[in-house]
């Protein structure tokens, strides 16, 4: 028997468009509940029928393998139907704008959008224009929420309390989306941030909301608790941020060498994708410290407890944590 109960009285967003909206509270909510449909799934769970008769869409005009994959299986272990939207085959061919198409969606009776875009701000933008509800999956550089919330549930695996902890976050920040919702979630939950790469990606803006910058990984080292290595992402840049790839990985890629200056219990992160031999190479990329396929199981837990959260039926939840064979428990966390 698997206690999730119905979504609780605390929770009472509709949609989820990003981090630095939501408290330590709101936060620490998804991760427990995310961190209970993953023991079921561990335990032999494949199925726990939460949002049967709900519908759920991916919207994705970026490219994806984790993100979209794991949203598809997530509301699909929930007992959800399922769509995978494709821009290049649609009447945004035609003509028709992104809100029409995405309106015309929702009159299908479509319960959940799940939207990738390249422009900031389109979340929020269908959020204003749809009765449904809309969860980020990554507005251009500005957020990736459920990406920010596996991390952390990565770590608070491994670590257990974010309080006191130093994570850094190596790379693209100026670029990453993953970059700004990690900081926002870990700042709630007590961690110590600090980005770091080079000087064109890197900004001393960030000192002021108190996050430590950077621009020497070497230096850092040896006090960091963990390391999330980003991807350098030149698809959103209009001009060369370092003169070489091979100059960058000369300074950033964590390899062996730079391995042994950090922490016996030094924990390595990537979002993903990862090019091996830029930020990581293979020995750490598949070593002990490494929970990168982790964080990819993670993400399908993360994935259900978000879509539980925003299109679960509150005041039917018992009900249908019964019919699921669950055991209801309608106020805690």
């Amino acid at each position: 028997m698997v206690d999730i109960g119905p979504p609780p009285e605390c929770w009472t967003r509709r949609h989820l468009l990003g981090l630095e909206e939501l408290s330590a509270e709101e936060i620490t909510l998804i991760l427990d509940k995310a961190m209970v449909f993953k023991e079921a799934m561990t335990a032999g769970r494949k199925k726990i029928p939460l949002l049967t008769g709900k519908t759920c869409v991916n919207l994705f005009f970026e490219n994806s393998t984790r993100t979209r994959t794991s949203f598809t299986l997530a509301a699909r272990r929930l007992g959800a139907d399922t769509l995978d939207f494709s821009a290049s085959t649609s009447s945004l061919s035609k003509g028709e704008t992104f809100i029409d198409t995405a309106k015309n969606l929702e009159a299908m009776g479509v319960d959940v959008v799940v939207v990738r875009h390249r422009t900031p701000g389109t979340p929020q933008l269908l959020a204003q224009n749809l009765r449904c509800s809309v969860i980020n999956a990554g507005d251009g550089p500005h957020e990736h929420p459920t990406q920010g919330l596996l991390d952390i549930m990565t770590i608070r695996e491994r670590r257990g309390s974010l309080k006191g902890l130093t994570v850094a976050l190596v790379g693209d920040i100026a670029h990453s989306r993953t970059a700004r919702s990690n900081i926002w979630g870990l700042k709630k939950l007590g961690a110590h941030v600090i980005v770091c790469g080079p000087s064109t990606l890197v900004s001393p803006r960030w000192a002021e909301i108190d996050v430590e910058y950077s621009y020497s990984l070497d230096d850092i080292l040896p006090r960091v608790d963990v390391l999330n290595l980003l991807r350098i992402q030149f698809e959103r840049q209009f001009s060369r941020p370092f003169p070489s790839v091979r100059e960058y990985a000369h300074l950033y890629t964590m390899d062996a060498q730079r391995l042994a200056k950090t922490k016996d219990d030094i924990l390595i992160l990537a979002p993903g994708p990862i090019n091996r031999g830029v930020e990581v190479t293979p020995e750490v990329a598949d070593g002990s410290h490494s929970a990168i396929l982790e964080q990819v199981t993670n993400g399908v837990a993360v994935r259900m407890a978000v879509l539980w959260l925003v299109a679960g039926e509150r005041g039917k939840g018992e009900g249908g944590c019964v019919a699921a064979g669950l055991a209801p428990r309608c106020s805690s966390i």
